[in-house]
């Protein structure tokens, strides 16, 4: 059985869960902090900005990797709160790779891990990148995502077709430019493969120009794919537009769930 102190940390960092004043100020606290972290990261990018305040950025991420992984310890160790999650060994290992878990961690882990490991300057700036990271920790303390992954799993069929329908038109377009091109232009259309590129660039209707067709039968057949494009490209949009209109009346109608753990709100 959970402790009271268990009990009582978990409802300060499990937004929604608590509702006093403290909850409220820890959670503006973090969201302040995942915020200021992802400035810092835009600001170091700046070598003039980087170089004269160095100091200050680094002691900046050392304080917010402090607080972090305490934050992330605290959450691993008050997990066995919720329902899903009680059994003191298998559930802190259950919530230890559960998707918000894996988010927290990898808020963290991009500091620790090119001290543990020999490492270049380009090592170092890759993970420096990862630090962005962090911003998915405000999935936590947003309605808005609990409401985007909803959209997205409800209508994850739909989603999948689509994505399926786009892909056989990618391939028989491909498929009849380079037929109907590559005697015209073997350089540009050596190959299905490398007509893919002005297949997708001609259905999403960017079109570079780098790679476009010369043969009255090719200009004919790009017209009618753009045309297919641009109607093949509204669907996913109508699609999620319709999930987006259920999940917001679902949301007025009072149906709220907590984004971290899960429980309902009613």
């Amino acid at each position: 059985m959970p402790s009271h102190l268990q009990k009582k940390v978990h409802s300060l960092l499990c937004p929604s869960v608590g509702d006093s004043q403290w909850d409220k100020k820890i959670d503006t606290f973090l969201i302040t902090l995942v915020l200021l972290n992802v400035i810092a990261v835009i600001l170091e990018s700046v070598d003039e900005l980087f170089l004269a305040y160095q100091t200050f950025f680094e002691v900046f991420e050392y304080i917010s990797v402090i607080i972090f992984s305490i934050e992330y310890l605290l959450r691993v160790w008050t997990c066995t709160c919720m329902e899903k999650y009680k059994h003191p060994v298998m559930g802190r290992l259950r919530f230890i790779f559960s998707p918000s878990a894996l988010v927290d961690l990898a808020a963290i882990l991009p500091f620790y891990l090119p001290k543990a490991l020999f490492y270049d300057l380009r090592f170092v700036r890759i993970f420096r990148l990862f630090r962005f990271l962090r911003l998915f920790k405000l999935g936590r303390y947003l309605n808005a995502s609990r409401v985007i992954a909803n959209v997205f799993y409800s209508k994850k069929e739909e989603l999948v077709l689509c994505f399926m329908l786009t892909l056989g038109l990618i391939i028989i377009a491909s498929s009849f430019m380079y037929f109907v091109e590559h005697d015209a232009q073997p350089d540009k259309f050596s190959s299905i493969p490398a007509a893919m590129w002005w297949s997708v660039t001609t259905l999403t209707t960017v079109g570079y120009g780098d790679v476009f067709p010369i043969t009255p039968i090719g200009r004919f057949l790009t017209a009618c794919i753009s045309i297919l494009g641009i109607g093949l490209f509204a669907l996913p949009a109508g699609i999620l537009a319709s999930g987006f209109s259920n999940e917001f009346q679902k949301f007025k109608m009072g149906k709220r769930v907590c984004p971290h753990c899960e429980g309902s709100l009613e």
